[in-house]
């Protein structure tokens, strides 16, 4: 995505961030990010061209992988702004972008980007639609953080209308994810960029399910929702997707539910328009919210949709206590009056009172609590290792180039990196995110400070990943370790896809401890 070209109106240029593009860049450029096919040219566009005798080009946008312009223009009959898409004519790909943006223009509803045109001009194809002005859901998470669950929710409910406003006029959309849903200055949320072809009604449910989730932790399920430009979501070491509440803590437990069922390819995905109607129910004031058991079973045919295990367990427990309760009540009610009661009940005590559910909270890390651990030497690598606990993803710490890996018969078993939490802590979780694939890495904790014979010691906290094929891991464990320092052993490097020497290189872009 190329930054927005220094003539734009002074207006749009104070209104957004120098490096960050205008909304219909990013919904263009995020379409066919994953393309495998080269890009195809694309006949020369200049400013000031008039397309169809009727639409002026203004400026130049984006380029997107797919080899499309993207252009802000001006409909002269109208005197309305516009977005132009321009793409290399023949093929299936141009044919579908106009079939997609024809259908689409039959679809009027508020959530739904307006489609004008769709022309074929033999040399060059281009789609005419609404010119928004706004920022894609992935432009307002990136530099923010993850959203409260009460907006991820009214978001996701609004896609949900304009995908079930699609579905029923018999065309899926095809296309949905951070960058294909736009947050307008007037308030609306709008999804964009349709695309047909192998699209299908359920994908985009599921997609719906992946856009909550981004909305909630920052991280897109791309093995559950589609393909993006964005990295995967955190996974344990055998590719089972995090829960939202285990990515962030403060989620309430009926959404966490909710997404996890969307995205979980064993339970059955309710249709768009009863997805939206239980996210409507959601998506109200806090004095009107009916929390409690999802409703999709009301309006699935058979099967019937199996109850969320949590809600199972919820029910089940009420019931218990529901006897119990009853139970008490009797004898307090007859105590009084029979022969040898017992008197008056008495409060319990507080040995007898139930541990309290304390959910993880992140531990705040310096860079003077982070070190090299690296017992068999050589290099001296810890330039940068304060950016990788200084809670962003857009910086890190690299290892140097090695000419071999690390491992048996490589150049050295491995190295890490040492975490000194200053206290023996109750540690929850923690999840670490990589600048590529391929690494195998695991996490020690302990209550010594590391060297070569001290490490044997140490425990190991969740699962290794053995050539990990993601760049988000979580190690967790069922019980709380109380440890001071955390190590975070490397044994395993991937090869640097950007060093002509294809040489061997990782990188931890960020490292997040919870705490109990």
């Amino acid at each position: 995505m190329t930054q927005v070209d220094e003539g734009q109106p002074v207006a749009e240029r104070e209104r957004r961030p120098a490096d960050q593009p205008p909304a219909e860049a990013e919904f263009a450029a995020g379409a066919d990010a994953d393309s495998d096919s080269p890009p195809a040219a694309v006949r020369a566009a200049d400013v000031g061209e008039v397309l169809a005798e009727r639409y002026r080009l203004e400026e130049h946008i984006n380029n997107d992988a797919a080899g499309r312009q993207v252009w802000r223009g001006v409909d002269i009959m109208l005197l309305r702004p516009i977005a132009v898409v321009l793409r290399a004519p023949g093929g299936d790909a141009a044919q579908e972008m106009l079939a997609a943006a024809v259908t689409a223009s039959r679809v009027v509803h508020p959530n739904l980007i307006g489609v004008y045109d769709a022309i074929d001009e033999v040399d060059r194809a281009y789609v005419v639609r609404e010119w928004i002005e706004g920022v894609s859901l992935r432009q307002m998470v990136e530099p923010d953080g993850a959203l409260d669950a009460d907006r991820a929710i009214s978001i996701s409910h609004a896609v949900a209308d304009a995908a079930s406003a699609l579905h029923a006029s018999g065309m899926a959309h095809g296309n949905i994810h951070p960058g294909t849903v736009l947050m307008a200055d007037d308030g609306r949320v709008v999804l964009t960029d349709a695309r047909a072809g192998s699209a299908t009604n359920d994908g985009d449910v599921r997609a719906i399910g992946g856009l909550l989730y981004y909305a909630l932790t920052e991280q897109w399920p791309q093995k559950e929702a589609g393909p993006t430009a964005l990295p995967d979501a955190v996974r344990d070491e055998y590719g089972v997707l995090a829960a939202p509440r285990q990515v962030r803590a403060g989620i309430p437990t009926h959404i966490d539910d909710l997404v996890y069922d969307l995205l979980d390819p064993k339970v059955t995905l309710p249709s768009a328009d009863v997805l939206a109607a239980e996210l409507g129910r959601l998506d109200v004031g806090p004095e009107e919210r009916g929390y409690g058991p999802l409703r999709f079973s009301d309006s699935l045919p058979e099967p019937p949709r199996q109850a969320p295990r949590k809600l199972m367990y919820g029910v089940a427990a009420a019931v218990v206590l529901a006897i119990v309760g009853l139970t008490l009540s009797a004898k307090a009610l007859t105590s009084k009056d029979e022969p040898g009661g017992g008197g008056p009940t008495t409060s319990a005590g507080p040995s007898s009172a139930a541990t309290p559910v304390v959910d993880p909270v992140v531990y705040t890390l310096t860079g003077s609590q982070i070190g090299l651990f690296d017992p068999y030497g050589g290099k001296d690598e810890t330039a940068g290792l304060g950016n990788a606990v200084d809670g962003k993803k857009s910086t890190g710490w690299k290892t140097d180039h090695y000419n071999q890996n690390f491992g048996p018969g490589g150049i050295k078993p491995g190295m890490g990196l040492v975490i000194d939490l200053g206290a023996a802590k109750a540690v929850a979780d923690v999840t670490v995110v990589l600048s590529d694939n391929g690494a195998s890495v695991k996490l020690l904790g302990g209550n010594t400070v590391p060297d070569q014979g001290a490490l044997t010691s140490f425990t190991q906290i969740g699962g290794a990943l053995d050539e990990f094929n993601g760049t988000n891991m979580v190690f967790s464990t069922e019980d709380a370790a109380q440890v001071r320092y955390l190590v975070l052993w490397i044994s395993g490097i991937p090869r640097d896809p950007e060093d002509g020497s294809n040489r061997y290189q990782i990188g931890v872009q960020e490292i997040t401890v919870r705490v109990k």
